[in-house]
């Protein structure tokens, strides 16, 4: 696993390499505004198959996408008005929203069984430019094996994936994050908290609540 220091001043080159590991349906791991993740082509069927091999998890338990903004969203799922001014309200954020997916061909491990997607715009500077520089939906999945904790330390991190069969191609070392805990997932098609993370149910519903007022 190659890795590379990340600071303000190779940032560059930073994404330089980042865009051509994935454009070689390589995986990456990543910090993000939440732990580190796993960030891959989420377009391409071969990338994501690959991050699943590293996780040791089954493609019945879909990746979440990481998207540069709301239009991107929009391609890959259905948004009626009411959840697009939700969205506008939580991203960027610590928030993944699940919505019913447009019929429209995406990798396997991507959608649910019930055709959902789930989607979120993080708020990370490096993420943030990657997205927009390779103008494609990237997998989102935190960087642990299945069944382990994840993790905002990057020995942590790294070590869950020495002396396994399947690696990351690439380290991109932030360092230690900041604690926080994985980002709240909430079902928007039927307004259902699937899991309490970083952002709590009570300020979810202060959210909502002001949105409906």
């Amino acid at each position: 696993m190659e890795q590379i220091i990340v600071s303000s001043k190779n940032l560059k080159k930073i994404l330089k390499v980042a865009e051509k590991v994935i454009k070689q349906r390589g995986v990456i791991i990543c910090p993000t505004d939440t732990v580190y993740g796993l960030i891959a082509d989420a377009s391409n069927e071969t990338a994501v198959k690959k991050v699943f091999k590293i996780k040791k998890r089954t493609s019945k338990k879909p990746s979440p996408v990481f998207v540069k903004d709301i239009k991107t969203a929009k391609k890959l799922a259905i948004i009626n008005k009411t959840q697009e001014r939700f969205l506008k309200r939580v991203w960027p954020g610590k928030i993944t929203i699940v919505l019913k997916a447009k019929k429209k061909r995406l990798s396997k491990g991507i959608l649910s069984k019930e055709g959902k997607i789930g989607l979120r715009i993080p708020n990370y500077k490096l993420i943030n430019l990657l997205l927009k520089k390779l103008n494609r939906p990237l997998t989102g999945t935190s960087a642990n094996i299945s069944g382990k904790k994840e993790s905002t330390k990057i020995k942590e991190v790294i070590k869950q994936f020495q002396n396994q069969k399947h690696q990351p191609d690439l380290i991109l070392d932030a360092g230690n994050l900041k604690p926080s805990l994985s980002s709240t997932v909430i079902d928007l098609t039927n307004f259902k908290i699937l899991r309490e993370g970083q952002v709590s149910k009570k300020e979810i519903s202060k959210i909502f609540n002001n949105l409906i007022r």
